[in-house]
């Protein structure tokens, strides 16, 4: 960015008639700011890219950002900026940062600071904030205890820590905590608010601004390890296996296969045990298939082996057939999952790095001769569905345009797949088939709207790769950052499914007996919305169509706005089970 500060001169009737200008000491590229030290001691905590919404409140911060190696993408809101953060640390394993301003900036990025927090992600919020002295004397956009929530101003549920420095010794104890966070094991969000009067401020000598740390992952005790293979003894027992066990892939493999283990994986964890793998059972919870159901029914383990899931209710949809009959062994780096789910049912937590913990029951049962005295049960035969041909009128319906893109997209090419909340996350969890871990990113728990219409652009330019979007069409005019992929090149292809309604809405409230509210919109053409803004797109009318569309989409070197007309009148594959997880709930709010 240009770091000059520019003033216009005008005529006395105030027409501009020359440009002066002034470089304040902060703007200078090698000015020793605090500003630009506060991005430096980042960089060599691994953060490679910054995203956000640059506004007056944080001049000094941005003109030390641009003087960094630390890459900035200015985005057009400060949500989609939050939400391409923490798709950017998903995607490259490098903790990323927001900057935003004083205000509303802050307040626009809190929902994605929400979504870091529950998917575990890492992220820093860099806001600016109102000086302790200009505080309660009508500030421009006050930022502070005063005006604003808690949560914004020190740690609770959003942040995990909270810092205001307003002096440099008070920011390189900050930094220092905020480093610390940024490298250890699990998720880490924080915000560090900023006034004015500190960010611009040039340091006398250089000084280091937090140190960097090198955490080692919790490792499993021999007797937690030992318990474990005797609990999995049980010919019944299955192992399931959430987003937090991603790393262990090849650990996992290696024990299930020589145990033979069935395993189950949550919806966020599609593809770190092969979906095409005879020992794979299905995807649990939200558009997962009857398969776990059938399989808990036929079979009631008496003991499951959790790793690196809460088993909440996207994941488990908290249905009392899917918990062991005597008692789990749950693996997580956060004790506080251990019987969050299913409080009633007993168990051992262990707290261990999950690679760590199925690198440790492969060596002891090798050693111990375990694998050759566990008795497996026969697992059932897994039978592929016929593919669906096209049909030559109407809409498309949702489960052809799946089957296409798990042909054209997750079979034959490398890109990553996002889904969005709503009916995107349902039929992509249900129909999409993945055999490694980092293929596809969802949300669960969260689950906003607007998290991946703009959070597949962070992935796309930090993972320098082609990310392919699903996404509904509410989603999509709710927020999406099309023009920010324009002018960065993004590699993003969105495909939207575009039935003209909120369709998860819509059904639900079908299903559960209501009277649709308002669930209708005017359809979009998001082919026009797109090139209105520098970005070609293509639409899809009918299925006979949709192969040759996802081809051009995907030789386009760019990004791409495919827009399906879906059929809305076929329901969401999960419509029954969420239906009956809702039932349960008011059951129970009205008891």
């Amino acid at each position: 960015m240009d770091t000059r500060v520019v003033r216009q001169v005008e005529d006395g009737d105030g027409d501009v008639v020359g440009w002066g200008e002034r470089r304040a000491a902060w703007a200078a590229a090698d000015a020793p700011s605090v500003a630009r030290s506060i991005f430096l001691a980042l960089h060599a905590a691994g953060v490679r890219e910054a995203f956000g919404v640059i506004g007056g409140g944080i001049a000094p911060l941005a003109a030390g950002l641009a003087n960094t190696p630390i890459r900035f993408y200015h985005f057009r809101h400060e949500a989609g900026a939050g939400f391409s953060a923490i798709e950017s640390w998903f995607a490259t394993g490098r903790p990323a940062v927001v900057a935003v301003t004083t205000g509303p900036g802050l307040f626009n990025v809190l929902n994605a600071a929400m979504a870091a927090r529950v998917d575990g992600a890492k992220l820093l919020v860099v806001s600016g904030f109102t000086s302790r002295s200009q505080q309660g004397r009508g500030a421009v956009q006050e930022t502070s205890a005063a005006s604003m929530p808690a949560d914004v101003t020190r740690a609770g549920s959003i942040f995990h820590d909270v810092f205001v420095p307003e002096s440099e010794d008070e920011l390189a104890g900050a930094l220092g905590r905020i480093v610390r966070g940024l490298t250890a094991p699990g998720g880490y969000v924080a915000h560090l608010g900023l006034p004015l009067s500190l960010q611009g401020k040039l340091l006398p000598t250089p000084r280091p601004l937090g140190a960097a740390w090198r955490f080692d992952p919790p490792a499993p005790t021999r007797g937690a390890v030992d318990a474990c293979l005797d609990a999995l003894r049980d010919p019944g027992a299955a192992i399931w296996v959430g987003h937090g066990a991603l790393a262990a892939r090849d650990d996992l493999l290696r024990f299930a296969e020589a145990a033979h283990l069935p395993v189950i994986t949550s919806p966020r964890a599609k593809g770190l045990f092969p979906e095409s793998h005879p020992l794979f059972i299905g995807v649990s919870g939200a558009g997962g298939g009857a398969e776990v159901q059938q399989w808990f029914r036929a079979r009631r383990p008496r003991h499951v082996l959790v790793v690196g899931t809460r088993l909440g209710e996207v994941t488990s949809f908290l249905a009392p057939g899917l918990a062991p009959s005597e008692r789990w062994t749950h693996v997580d780096i956060d004790p506080a999952a251990f019987g969050a789910a299913y409080p009633e049912v007993p168990g051992r937590g262990i707290v261990a790095d999950a690679a760590q913990f199925f690198a440790a029951l492969h060596a002891r049962a090798g050693e111990t001769g375990w694998y050759a005295r566990r008795e497996p049960i026969a697992l059932p035969e897994r039978h592929a569905e016929p593919p669906l041909p096209p049909r030559s009128r109407g809409d498309v319906r949702p489960s052809y345009l799946l089957q296409a893109i798990q042909a054209r997209i997750v079979d034959a090419t490398d890109a990553l797949v996002m889904s969005e909340a709503g009916n995107a996350f349902t039929w992509c969890n249900a129909r999409l088939r993945f055999d490694r871990p980092g293929r596809y990113r969802t949300s669960a728990a969260w689950g906003s709207m607007g998290h991946f219409t703009t959070g597949c652009v962070g992935a796309a330019l930090a993972g320098d790769r082609r990310v392919v979007a699903v996404v509904g069409d509410g989603a999509m005019l709710m927020n999406n950052e099309i023009n920010t992929a324009a002018q960065y090149g993004a590699r993003v292809l969105w495909i939207v499914l575009n039935d003209a309604q909120l369709g998860l809405n819509h059904h639900g409230m079908l299903a559960l007996g209501m009277r649709p509210l308002e669930t209708q919109m005017p359809r979009t053409d998001f082919v026009a919305f797109a090139r209105s803004q520098g970005v070609d797109g293509l639409a899809v009318l009918a299925e006979p169509e949709l192969d040759a569309a996802l081809d051009r989409a995907l030789a386009h070197d760019g990004p791409f706005v495919l827009d399906v007309r879906i059929d809305p009148t076929v329901p969401s594959p999960i419509l029954a089970a969420r239906t009956r997880s809702l039932e349960s709930q008011t059951s129970k709010g009205a008891a």
